[in-house]
C-alpha cells in the first residue's frame, strides 16, 4: 500500500508523539517530519521534501499554526494542510480556513475521524464537515473567497478536460475506454486528461475525481 507522507506541528510532545503512533497505525499514511513549531517545521523543509499533508497545531510558541499553515500556502502550495486545535470558537475555524487551511479538527477526534480527515484531503484536497461548512456560510467573506477560488479552477481546466470530467461523473459510470470513445479520442488523450486533472488538484483516484467536481459545483 502507498503510504502518504504526513508532517505533524506541534509544541507538546506527549500529543505529538500520541498522533504519530495514531497516524502510523491507521494505515496508508506515514510521519517523516516532526517539528515543535512553524519555524521549526520551515527550517526542516529547507532541506528536505515536502509532505503531503501537514497536521498542524494552531496554538504554538515562535510561529502559531496561523502563520504556519499561510507560510505553507505561500511557499508549498502542494501540502495540504490540517489545522488541529482544543479551541473549536468559530473565530478559530474562520481565520484558520483563511490562512490555508484545508480542513479542521478538534485533538480529541477519534482516530477513525482523522482517518476520515486525511482521506477526505487525499480525494478531494479538503475535509470540510457539515458545521465546517455552516460556519463559513455565515461568513461572506469566506463564500467569497471560496467562489474565488471555484473560478480559479475553472480557469485551469480546459473546455477537453471538462468534457471528460462530465463524463467521469456521469451517472452510467462510464469506464475510462467508453470515454474515450464518447470525445472521439484514443484512450491515451484520456489517460493524458486524467492524468492531468490529478496532478492539477492533487487527486488520486476516479472517485476523487467526482468528489472534487462535486464539492466546486463543476458538474
Amino acid at each position: 500500500m502507498e503510504e502518504h507522507s504526513v508532517a505533524l506541528v506541534d509544541d507538546h510532545h506527549l500529543v505529538r508523539n500520541g498522533l504519530v503512533a495514531t497516524v502510523n497505525a491507521l494505515g496508508g499514511y506515514r510521519v517523516t517530519i516532526e517539528a515543535g513549531h512553524g519555524r521549526e517545521l520551515v527550517e526542516v523543509l529547507a532541506k528536505a521534501p515536502p509532505p503531503t499533508i501537514a497536521i498542524v497545531d494552531l496554538n504554538m510558541p515562535v510561529m502559531d499554526g496561523y502563520a504556519t499553515i499561510a507560510w505553507l500556502r505561500e511557499n508549498r502550495p502542494t501540502v495540504l494542510p490540517l489545522a488541529l486545535t482544543f479551541d473549536a470558537t468559530e473565530d478559530a475555524l474562520v481565520k484558520a480556513v483563511r490562512a490555508g487551511a484545508r480542513g479542521f479538527l478538534l485533538k480529541n477526534a477519534r482516530p477513525a475521524v482523522l482517518k476520515n480527515a486525511l482521506d477526505s484531503l487525499m480525494l478531494t484536497g479538503y475535509y470540510y464537515t457539515d458545521t465546517t461548512h455552516d460556519v463559513l456560510q455565515r461568513h461572506p467573506d469566506m463564500k467569497t473567497r471560496e467562489e474565488y477560488e471555484r473560478e480559479r479552477i475553472l480557469q485551469s481546466i480546459t473546455p477537453r478536460e471538462m468534457e471528460f470530467l462530465k463524463l467521469v461523473c456521469d451517472e452510467d459510470e462510464l469506464t475510462y475506454g467508453q470515454i474515450a470513445q464518447h470525445m472521439g479520442v484514443h484512450h491515451r488523450t484520456v489517460d493524458n486528461f486524467r492524468i492531468e486533472l490529478f496532478e492539477k488538484f492533487h487527486i488520486k483516484s476516479k472517485t476523487g475525481l467526482v468528489l472534487f467536481a462535486m464539492r466546486w459545483r463543476l458538474v
